[in-house]
């Protein structure tokens, strides 16, 4: 497909969008901070789901400036189920970066959105061109995959090459001003609703049912072409809730890897038996009452499951390892990862045992 071709798809994609255009809460005020923000909270995660958060965040911080300056705890609890919690931190950095180098106002390149903490190529691209009507592309999963049907292009789209060629055969073509807004948001839209991943695309709808390669040719089904990712990996945890009184206890994860700086339910690697944990429980200083099996659950990170056993303890002592805290104040003032969601859902129905 040469320029002109591409020229003339993102002309029907924009006046299709204008029409189209889903009613979501970031498109009511695309202010530079509720776009990136938005667009933050979007990677990897459902519309569906970041909606409630992106209403309440904003709530709570809504300038760049009240972000810079917000409690570490309370931006956990704000992000608290919506998962990768390096966004929020990064969030939070960049914030204090705008604050202190650029007036608290984000700048308008990609170029200079790019040297802020957690804003890639993706996110640079999509402030630029919805806030400030540059003309760069964002380019995503969704945009791959409307671009390789529409071109019927048999390239790995899990090849950084690629992406890089598509971003730049955007770039070439892409508008200014609303144009650029409008291609930016309407191309993902046309990705999310209509050339979709699962399932069969609804080319009857698509505003390039006449020019897309793929749906002419009836192999829609063939593209994108992507090499099979690689198997997450598995590890078991056994997850101890530990009572004292009224009192639960947390431990804070090391500010590297996994859910770095994360407040968690003390958990060991394997899963232990009843005999296995009574004998691992024997060896601290919790003066363990009772030891009772509290349920299984699983939680997929990007390249890795944890399958998690759980113990609910009944303990004699506060051990000075962990942090104890009442079940109120664990689910009112810490953010527990999602990865706990299904022990700390105990907590609520019955918070002492």
């Amino acid at each position: 497909m040469n320029k002109n071709e591409l020229k003339t798809a993102a002309s029907l994609i924009i006046d299709w969008y204008k029409d189209a255009r889903r009613n979501l809460p970031w498109r009511a005020n695309a202010t530079p901070y509720h776009v990136w923000l938005s667009e933050t909270m979007l990677q990897q995660t459902r519309i569906e789901t970041v909606i409630p958060y992106y209403e309440r965040f904003l709530a709570q911080l809504p300038t760049i400036e009240s972000l810079a300056a917000v409690d570490d705890e309370k931006l956990m609890k704000l992000w608290e189920g919506l998962g990768y919690y390096s966004r929020a931190r990064n969030l939070k950095k960049a914030a204090q970066t705008v604050v202190a180098s650029y007036d608290g106002v984000l700048p308008k390149t990609a170029q200079e959105l790019q040297k802020l903490p957690g804003i890639g190529e993706y996110t640079a691209g999509a402030i630029a061109s919805i806030a400030f009507g540059q003309p760069e592309p964002a380019v995503d999963g969704n945009v791959l995959r409307v671009i390789m049907r529409l071109t019927a292009c048999d390239e790995d789209i899990a090849q950084p090459k690629v992406k890089k060629e598509v971003t730049q055969l955007l770039r070439e073509i892409y508008p200014s001003g609303k144009d650029a807004s409008n291609l930016t948001q309407g191309i993902m839209e046309l990705g999310e609703v209509i050339c979709i991943p699962n399932g069969e695309p609804k080319c009857a709808v698509c505003p390039l049912n006449s020019i897309c390669c793929a749906h002419l040719n009836k192999e829609t089904e063939r593209y994108p072409v992507r090499s099979e990712k690689k198997k997450r990996k598995i590890e078991k945890r056994t997850v101890f809730m530990l009572f004292c009184g009224n009192k639960i206890a947390l431990h804070r994860r090391t500010n590297s890897g996994l859910l770095a700086g994360m407040w968690e339910f003390p958990n060991t690697e394997g899963h232990l038996t009843k005999q296995q944990a009574d004998a691992f429980l024997a060896r601290t200083d919790l003066g363990v009452l009772s030891c009772e099996p509290c349920g299984k659950t699983k939680h997929i990170f990007t390249h890795i499951e944890w399958h998690m056993l759980g113990y609910q303890v009944k303990c004699q002592t506060e051990s000075p390892q962990f942090e104890w805290k009442t079940a109120e104040e664990i689910l009112h003032s810490y953010a527990l990862p999602s990865a706990f969601r299904f022990y700390r859902k105990q907590l609520e129905e019955s918070p002492v045992i």
